[in-house]
């Protein structure tokens, strides 16, 4: 091929070089690669910060938003609450109980009305000592004492010993109790003793002893309910001879020494009458020369202490009071309870009730130790019972019959007679039998006046009642119990345990307002196993509660019940309610908030912070 037909090089322009200029604002300079890296990183780092701030901001924004919220619901229930009046609230709450209450029966609404008020009562404090309740001293053991059973005694079955108990109609409750015991002998009480006992006649024990006297024996705290005339002062008062002597025995008394015992009675013819009691048994146990002589001081009102100086320049073993003078004498200083270690209470409901508590309670701060503590009546409410066994130490209950339950030996007449006709028919009672009798008035001038209207009809007749003076008192005890006097006119003083000869009849010229009063007025009579006569006056005057109170303990003691009360019906029956009684005064006609003796008692009370108030600043 020819070099005239070879294809021409066409020349090719080249693009122009970029120019590079240091000032040019596109310009990045080269970056090495670690530096890159490391920028990277904390790029990403920062973002990572950054993301976490953010969540936080965020949350913080809702919780803000959140409490914005609450705070202004609760301005709007606050709103609402100052729109709201106190009526329409009491409103709803009346409504809401009206409701409530309509669909409980009468009888739910009784009891629980019931329940409240026993619940005030219970919410009282134990009955102790300042210093026990001050250090928070509970003892959990009783005292311990040298005395046990026979053996034979001990080894008897549950069976036995229960059958014995129902033989005599003892009802117990408790730990570990003694078992009864049916002979004196058994009892280990020493001969001299039972030698005196003899020859008055009394050769076994009755139900409250065969059990009671055990369970004293034994050091422990017992609550002891028995009928009128059973024997109870006998029941707590030979376990203290008892203790006296063996203290005694141990190291002899010297002056300023004792007592080991107290018995507190709630009148001063109850504590003169069980004051010449222990010193028969003590001046029979002396006698023979084989037992050590204890010296008994008689502490109460009305009585010069200087005419028992004998007593008090020697070491003091018993100590028979009324709470009064007995803490008068404390407080002085006359004696001490430094080892005093036996405290029974006679007719105790009396002296736990709200007019005795705060005197109980006194005493019982005088109190260094532990003691054994009895307390012993005839009518013992429940309300009294379940304070007791608070304030014990693992108590035994001795039962016999009913608490409240009238003496099954009383032969009970109730006549209805016109209030102007009393007096008369007064005259026609006293001859249904031989003197002596007593008649009972709850109204001081009353009993006066029944004492002059008999003297004016030729019947020798003394009265005792709470306004006349010891001397007086005495005298007419004294003469009545000699046979001088052929009638006693008497107030609720001497109903509580005064324990008369041969009285044959009762005549009740006024009912009292508390049966539990009336039960111990009929007690009287039908003593230590005898039997006796209550003829009982009523009439419009009587209110019917205590009418329906007297109908129910009659039906019960199986005794004739006249047509006028078997008219009276029972409110409660109606409603269809269980007839329980009353747990402060134990009757039968009526429940706690009806209860007479607790209206009384309350009233008591109002009236002692009105004169304490009035008379704050007076002599």
């Amino acid at each position: 091929m020819s070099s005239s037909s070879a294809p021409k090089r066409r020349r090719v322009e080249r693009p122009p070089s970029p120019k590079y200029s240091l000032d040019d604002d596109n310009y990045e300079p080269y970056i090495p690669v670690a530096q890159r890296r490391q920028a990277r990183l904390a790029k990403l780092t920062s973002w990572g910060a950054n993301s976490d701030k953010d969540n936080q901001k965020k949350l913080q924004q809702e919780a803000d938003e959140r409490e914005d919220e609450e705070r202004e619901e609760e301005r709007r229930r606050e709103k609402a609450r100052k729109e709201r009046t106190l009526l329409v609230e009491a409103q709803e709450v009346h409504s809401k109980r009206a409701q409530e209450d309509a669909q409980k029966t009468e009888v739910e609404k009784a009891d629980e009305k019931d329940a409240e008020i026993l619940a005030a009562i219970a919410a009282r404090r134990k009955l102790a000592s300042d210093l026990e309740l001050a250090k928070g001293i509970q003892y959990s053991e009783s005292l311990k004492t040298s005395w046990r059973p026979p053996k034979y005694i001990r080894e008897r079955s549950e069976d036995q010993v229960r059958k014995l108990r129902e033989k005599y109609h003892i009802i117990v409750e408790g730990d570990e109790i003694p078992p009864p015991i049916e002979h004196f002998a058994d009892m280990k009480i020493p001969d001299p003793i039972l030698k005196f006992l003899k020859s008055k006649r009394i050769t076994s024990p009755t139900p409250i002893q065969l059990q009671g006297i055990p369970v004293a024996f034994s050091g422990r705290d017992m609550i002891g309910i028995a009928f009128t005339g059973s024997g109870k002062t006998l029941a707590f008062c030979l376990p203290l001879i008892m203790m006296a002597c063996e203290e005694e025995a141990k190291l002899p008394f010297t002056r300023g020494e004792g007592p080991v015992g107290v018995v507190l009675c709630p009148s001063r013819e109850l504590a003169s009458q069980t004051y010449e009691n222990i010193l028969a048994w003590t001046e029979a146990l002396s006698k023979e020369g084989q037992y050590p002589r204890l010296n008994t001081l008689l502490c109460i009102g009305g009585i010069s202490m200087s005419e028992q100086s004998h007593v008090m320049n020697k070491g003091l073993h018993i100590v028979v009071a009324t709470p009064g003078r007995l803490i008068d004498m404390l407080e002085k200083k006359r004696f001490t309870f430094n080892n005093c270690k036996y405290l029974c209470m006679d007719e105790a409901d009396r002296m736990i009730d709200l007019g005795f508590e705060d005197d109980v309670r006194n005493i019982m701060s005088f109190f260094k130790r532990q003691r054994q503590t009895l307390l012993f009546s005839a009518t013992m409410p429940r309300k009294i019972q379940d304070f007791a066994q608070q304030s014990l130490i693992r108590p035994v209950l001795v039962n016999v019959g009913r608490a409240g339950a009238a003496n099954l030996d009383v032969l009970q007449v109730v006549e209805y007679v016109k209030q102007e006709a009393k007096m008369v028919y007064l005259l026609e009672c006293l001859q249904k039998t031989a003197p002596p009798v007593i008649v009972f008035s709850d109204n001081k001038n009353e009993v006066d006046d029944i004492q002059e209207y008999l003297l004016l009809k030729g019947v020798e007749a003394v009265a005792i009642h709470g306004s006349k003076t010891q001397e007086e008192r005495q005298y007419a005890i004294k003469s009545f119990k000699s046979g001088a006097k052929d009638v006693m006119v008497a107030s609720g003083v001497a109903s509580k345990g005064l324990d008369f000869n041969d009285i044959q009849h009762v005549i009740i010229f006024s009912m009292p307002k508390e049966i539990e009063d009336y039960v111990h007025q009929i007690g009287r009579t039908g003593r230590s196993g005898k039997t006796g006569i209550a003829t009982t006056f009523v009439n419009m005057n009587t209110p019917e509660q205590t009418l329906l109170d007297l109908k129910y303990l009659l039906m019960e003691a199986g005794q004739k019940v006249p047509p006028f009360l078997l008219t009276i019906e029972d409110p409660r029956a109606a409603q269809g309610g269980s007839l329980k009684g009353c747990p402060v005064c134990g009757g039968l006609g009526h429940g706690i908030s009806n209860c007479p003796k607790l209206e009384d008692a309350q009233r008591r009370q109002m009236a002692s912070h009105r004169s304490n108030q009035d008379g704050g600043g007076g002599y």
